[in-house]
C-alpha cells in the first residue's frame, strides 16, 4: 500500500537531484532560483494576509483538511474514500470560484494597485494633506450627526470605484466640511445617495451603492447602512454613515459595521486605516469579524 507513496518520493528526489546538478553547472540558475522562491513566498504571504481578513480563511482551513484526508486515504489504501474525494475535487474548485467571486476579484484588484511612488518617497508630502482632509471629513460627519441629518460618505482607498462615481454627479471639489454638509441638506438635488471622496477631493455626489444582503444583518439596519456595508464588502473603501433617526455615526470597513462611533474614535479609525496604512507602518492588531460594536456607554443605558 506504500507503493504509490514510495514512487512519489523517488520521483521527487530524482527531480531535486537533477536540479542541483544543473545549478552546479550553471551558477546563473541559482539567481533565478532565489528570485523564483522569493516571488512564490511573497505571493503566498500576501494571500495568507488577505485570507485572514476575510471569510476565505475558514474555507482555507477546510481545504487543507480535505487535502490531508486525501493524502491519508491514499497512504492507508482507503480506495472508496480516496475515489470519492478525488472525483469531486475538480467540481469543488469551480464551486469555490463561483461562491467566492467577490473576494477573488477584490484580492486581484488590490494586487494590481500601484504603490511604486510610496517606495520612492513621493507620497511623503501628501501625508499632512491626507490628515487635514480626514479632520475636515470628521468635522462634517459630526455636524451632520448633531442635526440628525442623514449622510453617507465613502472614502476610496486602493481599489478604484470609478463605475460607482460615474453613476452619480461629478463634483471634483476640494474637501471642506461646509460643502459636505450642504450636499446632504434635505430637499436639495444631491442629498440622496453617497458622497465619494477620491484622491483627496470630493469626486462625486448622489452615488448609488451596492446593498449588503447578508442574512445575519439585523433587521433594524436601514438602506443607508446596508449601502455603506455593501461597498465595504465589495471594495476596500471605508464608509461613514450618519443616521437621520438617531444622529449616530457608524463606520463600515472590510465588511464590518461599527455603530455609534464618537468623534475621536472616528478620527482614529480613519487615520489608522488611511494615513498610517498608506504612509507608514501599519500597527499589528487582532483581526476580529464583528457586525456591531457598541461602546460601554450604550451598554449602560440599555441595561
Amino acid at each position: 500500500m506504500f507503493e504509490n507513496f514510495t514512487l512519489s518520493l523517488n520521483g521527487l528526489w530524482s527531480s531535486v537531484t537533477s536540479y542541483m546538478q544543473e545549478l552546479s553547472h550553471n551558477p546563473f540558475r541559482l539567481i533565478t532560483l532565489i528570485l523564483d522562491l522569493a516571488i512564490v513566498v511573497y505571493l503566498a504571504y500576501k494571500f495568507i494576509v488577505y485570507a485572514k481578513r476575510s471569510r476565505a480563511w475558514q474555507l482555507l482551513k477546510g481545504i487543507v483538511l480535505i487535502l490531508i484526508i486525501v493524502a491519508f486515504s491514499e497512504l492507508l489504501n482507503l480506495k472508496i474514500l480516496n475515489f470519492i474525494l478525488t472525483v469531486f475535487m475538480p467540481y469543488g474548485v469551480i464551486a469555490l470560484i463561483v461562491i467566492f467571486q467577490p473576494e477573488l476579484r477584490r484580492m486581484l484588484e488590490q494586487l494590481g494597485t500601484n504603490k511604486i511612488t510610496k517606495y520612492f518617497g513621493i507620497e511623503k508630502d501628501l501625508e499632512a494633506k491626507a490628515k487635514e482632509n480626514i479632520y475636515k471629513i470628521v468635522i462634517a460627519a459630526t455636524e451632520l450627526a448633531k442635526t440628525k441629518t442623514g449622510g453617507l460618505i465613502v472614502l476610496e482607498r486602493d481599489i478604484q470605484i470609478n463605475d460607482i462615481m460615474e453613476g452619480g454627479v461629478e463634483i471634483n471639489a476640494e474637501i471642506s466640511p461646509q460643502l459636505i454638509v450642504n450636499l446632504f441638506t434635505p430637499n436639495t438635488p444631491l442629498h440622496d445617495g453617497a458622497v465619494i471622496i477620491s484622491k483627496g477631493k470630493i469626486a462625486a455626489a448622489a452615488c448609488i451603492l451596492p446593498l449588503a444582503d447578508d442574512k445575519d444583518i439585523a433587521k433594524e439596519i436601514g438602506t443607508r447602512h446596508r449601502a455603506g456595508l455593501g461597498i465595504s464588502k465589495e471594495t476596500d473603501a471605508i464608509a461613514i454613515i450618519i443616521s437621520e433617526e438617531t444622529g449616530k455615526i457608524s463606520v463600515a470597513k472590510d465588511g464590518t459595521l461599527i455603530i455609534d462611533v464618537k468623534e475621536e474614535t472616528l478620527k482614529n479609525i480613519l487615520i489608522r486605516n488611511i494615513v498610517t496604512k498608506s504612509f507608514g507602518n501599519e500597527p499589528k492588531a487582532k483581526n476580529k469579524k464583528i457586525i456591531f460594536k457598541k461602546n460601554k456607554e450604550n451598554k449602560k443605558t440599555n441595561s
